[in-house]
């Protein structure tokens, strides 16, 4: 069971666009660690653009799961899985990642952001804690 991305995005009008993201490639040859993570941003960034405001959907796409978390104010989450990690923990970590980022990061920044501009450090222990927390089940 691997987590591979978690994603922060903004659902504008009329584009999704990243506002911050870990990604854990580790487990992928070298050569191909870019283009993974690549990848997995534009599979994010798509997701969350076709999904409605309010709601949360679990998407297959090749051999990973993407889960996807779009709020009512436009805030999303994207967590990409391989297809063995539980669905709940998923969401309970979107749950959790959009709760925290729209208390530390003003809405006001959220339409304009970016990864180089957004101070959310939070991602990458998320990633990590829960990629150990289900490695022993």
């Amino acid at each position: 069971m691997r987590l591979y991305s978690l994603s922060v995005l903004y659902k504008g009008d009329p584009k999704v666009h990243l506002l911050k993201a870990a990604y854990d490639v580790s487990t992928f040859n070298f050569f191909q660690r870019s283009s993974v993570q690549e990848f997995m941003m534009f599979t994010s960034q798509l997701i969350a653009e076709r999904s409605a405001l309010g709601s949360r959907a679990s998407v297959k796409e090749q051999e990973y799961l993407c889960h996807v978390y779009v709020r009512n104010d436009g805030l999303a989450g994207v967590v990409i899985a391989d297809n063995e990690y539980p669905q709940r923990v998923c969401f309970t970590l979107l749950d959790k990642v959009l709760d925290e980022f729209s208390r530390q990061v003003s809405r006001m920044d959220w339409p304009s952001g970016s990864p180089a501009t957004i101070s959310y450090s939070a991602l990458d222990g998320y990633l990590s804690k829960y990629q150990v927390q289900t490695s022993g089940t």
